[in-house]
């Protein structure tokens, strides 16, 4: 370093390894090295001594000279200016800049400390000046470098933060069509079974129709029969008709005009048969059209299922899988997920999409398939990010299980003796009264009660063990 505290080529590079400082501490003994090479230094000797003077040093963790840091940090940057310069002069009197006035905050020579204009002034030499300066920069710099880190991290988890908003839309989507066709898999089937029964009615009652079409042919046949055979007979005239209708009724059996009135009679004796006109013989429109949605409806309420809560993934632990439309978690390998603020980090758990601030609220939680579980309500503001004792002073309403030993998670906890494991377990919230009841499902017998004062929106909590597929499930209404 020349005089004016300004560090020169061979002042950056480490006696060492003959490079750039590559993160410079500098010693007791005021010899600087790089960190990595006097600590391999140290780990080759198996003592920790100087690698110039020998001299042993005190501390293991020798401090970093930020003014050698800054300076390296700058040359790498721009090495220009550590390039040999020559020395600067006094404009006024011609001598080499050796003090700095700190009053006038200018390089002075010798001279000037006894110029009207610099007299009685505080100086001191440029190189402690420097390092004053370079303190304070140093201590201003910090700061901002260590924001700079902050801000460039942020930048890097929104940058993945945008592409995993791409991937979560477009497997959201696809979840989407998936449960979409599904309904679309109801209504084809549901508008196939009424075509069929349709198509099955139009086909019986056209074959009574037509059978009754065959009968009206037949006695149309029969009838126009008679008619053409009688139709030449009673077109004669009177004399001979009566005559032969005479001659027909007293010797039915002289000569053939006869024979024709006889049968003439005989034929318009005939008597046709009857066909009905077929009762109820129209399609049924109405069991086809009418209230056809609410049927359909009916039908689809049979296979789709309703939960008034849902696990809320944006709030899950990355060890979470989410799936039957929202209401069941299993524990499994750990996913890439953003650490965003609404996500539960410190603990395997989530919260419910839903969060309620008034009124009776209330949902079934199977917990067969899970060894270990908690499950109850939390304050919106409940710490995600740090670990902290479950119970209602930290904002959690909870009970638990672990390896079938129940618990109330009250302060200290509660234990909870039970006539057999439950299988289902239903959670009853009274934000008004602040209650919070858990109750077997399967036989409606009280757990526990907690009793408190919510001031805050509340979200149903739940957390599982960390063995490979433990499940929790939001039952259906």
């Amino acid at each position: 370093m020349d005089q004016e505290g300004s560090f020169t080529m061979e002042d950056l590079q480490c006696p060492a390894c003959c490079e750039v400082f590559e993160i410079p501490v500098t010693l007791s003994c005021n010899h600087s090295f790089c960190k990595t090479c006097v600590q391999t230094h140290w780990g080759r000797m198996g003592t920790r001594q100087c690698p110039l003077c020998r001299r042993t040093e005190r501390s293991s963790r020798p401090p970093i000279n930020l003014r050698l840091k800054l300076a390296t940090d700058v040359f790498k940057k721009k090495p220009e200016q550590f390039m040999a310069k020559s020395v600067e002069r006094c404009s006024r009197h011609n001598e080499q800049l050796k003090l700095f006035c700190r009053k006038d905050a200018e390089l002075i020579c010798i001279t000037c400390t006894s110029s009207r204009s610099h007299k009685n002034h505080e100086y001191c030499p440029i190189a402690e000046a420097a390092s004053d300066i370079m303190k304070e920069l140093i201590n201003r710099y910090n700061p901002l470098k260590k924001q700079l880190t902050t801000v460039e991290k942020l930048k890097e988890s929104l940058v993945e933060l945008e592409t995993y908003i791409q991937k979560q839309a477009a497997e959201t989507a696809a979840e989407v069509k998936q449960e979409y066709e599904k309904l679309h898999k109801i209504l084809r089937e549901e508008e196939t079974a009424r075509l069929i029964v349709l198509e099955n009615e139009r086909k019986s009652k056209t074959a009574v129709v037509r059978e009754k079409l065959e009968e009206v042919n037949k006695s149309i046949k029969e009838l126009s029969d008679i008619t053409i055979y009688i139709d030449p007979i009673i077109i004669a005239d009177d004399l001979t008709f009566l005559k032969e209708i005479l001659q027909a009724v007293v010797s039915p059996d002289i000569g053939n005009d006869s024979q024709e009135c006889k049968e003439a009679i005989k034929r318009t004796s005939y008597t046709a048969h009857e066909t009905e006109y077929p009762k109820k013989a129209l399609i049924d429109v109405l069991q086809y059209l009418g209230s056809l949605k609410h049927g359909v409806w009916k039908r689809m309420e049979r296979d789709v299922h309703f939960s008034s809560v849902n696990f809320d993934p944006n709030t899950a632990h990355p060890n979470f899988f989410i799936k039957d439309e929202l209401t069941t978690i299993s524990y499994g390998k750990k996913q890439q997920l953003p650490d965003n603020p609404e996500r539960c980090t410190s603990r395997m758990s989530v919260l419910a999409a839903n969060g309620f601030e008034s009124g009776k609220q209330r949902w079934d939680v199977e917990v067969a398939y899970s060894k270990e579980w908690y499950i109850g309500v939390a304050r919106e503001s409940i710490k995600r990010k740090t670990t902290v004792f479950i119970n209602p002073k930290e904002g959690f309403w909870v009970i638990s299980n672990n390896e079938e030993s129940y618990w109330a998670q009250t302060s200290p906890r509660t234990r909870l003796t039970l006539k057999a494991p439950p299988q289902v377990i239903t959670v009853e919230l009274d934000y008004d009264k602040g209650k919070v009841s858990f109750s077997d499902a399967a036989d409606g017998g009280s757990i526990y009660t907690f009793k408190c004062k919510f001031n805050e929106r509340i979200f149903p909590y739940f957390a599982t063990g960390i063995k490979e597929g433990s499940t929790l499930k939001i039952c259906a209404f």
